[in-house]
């Protein structure tokens, strides 16, 4: 057979390492928080919340959650978190998603200094979930 009547075949893809089963640090912080979604819509007492953006904490920046709730009467609220720097061992991160947690079970609406400008939040603000933290701890 002539090989220019023979149809054009792209060129295989190179080899793909399959995981050896173990999730990195950063994958495991954002499926933890977008499973957080129903606790999160519980905890604020909405009809249901989804977790628009996740990002895992890094030297260099702060972990941050965007979730949107949908509430009783049909409102939503668009709220965004910023957590801890760094990616220490565990807690810091584990605590991210209980701390979220704990805001929208106490402070849905409030206004204090735990609310931080943030460009990259649609309404330019953000709660800083470790000065709230903080702050709930000094007054108890």
């Amino acid at each position: 057979m002539d090989t220019a009547l023979r149809p054009a075949v792209p060129p295989l893809p190179t080899m793909v390492r399959l995981s050896d089963g173990r999730n990195d640090a950063a994958q495991e912080f954002v499926t933890r928080l977008r499973a957080a979604a129903g606790d999160f819509a519980a905890a604020a007492g909405a009809q249901t919340a989804v977790v628009r953006e996740v990002v895992p904490p890094a030297r260099h920046r702060r972990s941050r959650c965007r979730v949107v709730l949908q509430l009783e009467d049909g409102q939503e609220t668009d709220l965004t978190f910023l957590g801890p720097v760094s990616r220490s061992t565990g807690a810091p991160e584990r605590a991210f998603d209980l701390q979220i947690q704990a805001w929208l079970a106490h402070a849905l609406g409030t206004e204090g200094g735990w609310l931080v400008p943030d460009e990259e939040s649609p309404d330019g603000r953000a709660i800083d979930v470790p000065a709230w933290s903080a702050t709930a701890r000094d007054a108890g």
